[in-house]
């Protein structure tokens, strides 16, 4: 509409300017150099007109180079555009041979190389390839240097996702030189000492996790109770285990897990009367079951006092089978027979568990009732498989 109104207005302007021309076609004269050149007015339009044509053209003859091949460029990018696109929906559809070929066919002409290598990397990977997404991740790595982040992360995770260990902490370390502190590689570290049980390694890293990592809150509180449960655990004399404790974070001194294991290692350190003391008075302000049953475990230099203070608690937890089995314990500490058998059947009434069963089996065989004792033994034994195990044949 616009067009069509433009060429019936120029022709009007036309024939308005042809109807005054051809009455008066008047006269122009140039003189240049001592040359004249003379010509009517119409000449004079048609030689301008002529010549702003000539220099249109000759403008388009020479960018055509130029618009040819950026609409050469246009037409490749928008073809490698939709072979991405077809690529990710076969990917996304299961059919990764097909996709993998899409991607990379799409790699050269593309305006981002770079997504098209990795998700062609990505379609080998779920092909089990690892040859072939390695591959990929090297092109990616070498033609686009300044995403090298993004590669070795992405290199990383694969090796995760596919066991392999030690390649993905090669791959990790060297991102952590080239780029410290880099939140996600720092909890891909992290998960994969986890996994290693590389306790020392995980404990260097926490607080680098901590500041930098993007890590679950509950994610790292299991990774700092782990690592400081080991150095517990590590701890061969009561000097090395008061310092390991000291070295726990106050926020973390109240985890039942790490206290448990505080106190096992001053059992193993042979410190029993401390941990004994220590022990009552924990329970006293945090009475938590683990604790509980780790008390019937001391080794007391009194174990008649120490089964008195039990039973001085059953005054107020004369229902908690943690307690009773303690009680039970410490009876058969005292060689108090009757009274630990009636401790054991109280608690598998309340609460069986395989810890109980194996007393009670060792007190019946104890006490010579040896079949009765192999059925307690089986008992235990069925709640750790999860199936009732055959009846053992008694011999005698």
């Amino acid at each position: 509409m616009k067009i069509g109104l433009i060429i019936v207005i120029a022709l009007f302007a036309s024939a308005f300017a042809a109807h005054f021309l051809l009455a008066d076609p008047g006269y122009v004269g140039i003189s240049f150099r001592g040359y004249l050149f003379e010509m009517s007015v119409p000449v004079l339009v048609l030689l301008t007109a002529a010549l702003f044509g000539g220099l249109w053209l000759l403008k388009k003859v020479i960018t055509a180079p130029r618009r040819i091949g950026e609409a050469a460029g246009r037409y490749r990018s928008a073809r490698s555009g939709r072979k991405l696109t077809l690529g990710m929906i076969e990917v996304a559809e299961g059919n990764f041979a097909r996709g993998e070929r899409l991607l990379a066919r799409a790699a050269s002409t593309s305006d981002s190389p770079l997504f098209n290598y990795l998700q062609a990397a990505r379609a080998a990977h779920l092909q089990n390839s690892d040859d072939r997404r390695d591959e990929w991740l090297r092109l990616a790595y070498q033609e686009i240097p300044e995403a090298a982040n993004a590669v070795l992360l992405t290199q990383a995770e694969f090796q995760l996702d596919r066991g392999q260990h030690e390649q993905a902490l090669a791959t990790l370390r060297r991102l952590d030189e080239n780029s410290k502190d880099h939140a996600h590689a720092l909890a891909l570290m992290g998960r994969l000492y986890f996994r290693l049980k590389d306790w020392s390694a995980l404990r260097d890293i926490l607080p680098r996790v901590k500041k930098h990592g993007h890590v679950k809150p509950e994610t790292m509180d299991a990774w700092t109770v782990r690592v400081h449960r080991e150095a517990l655990d590590q701890a061969a004399d009561g000097p090395a285990l008061a310092l390991a404790w000291k070295d726990i974070p106050k926020a973390y001194q109240s985890d039942v897990s790490l206290i448990e294991a505080y106190y096992k290692g001053l059992m193993r350190a042979d410190l029993h009367d401390k941990a004994e003391k220590e022990l009552a008075a924990t329970l006293k302000s945090n009475w938590r079951g683990p604790l509980v049953r780790l008390f019937g475990l001391v080794q007391g230099v009194d174990a008649s006092k120490q089964l008195k203070r039990a039973e001085g608690w059953l005054t107020n937890h004369s229902d908690d089978p943690d307690l009773l089995l303690t009680a039970a314990r410490l009876c058969l500490r005292n060689e108090l027979w009757g009274k630990a058998r009636s401790y054991l059947e109280t608690v598998i009434s309340l609460r069986p568990s395989p810890e109980a069963y194996q007393e009670y089996g060792a007190l019946l065989n104890q006490l010579g009732q040896t079949d009765a004792a192999a059925d307690a033994y089986r008992d235990g034994l069925n709640m750790v498989a999860g199936s009732n195990l055959p009846a053992l044949e008694h011999r005698p």
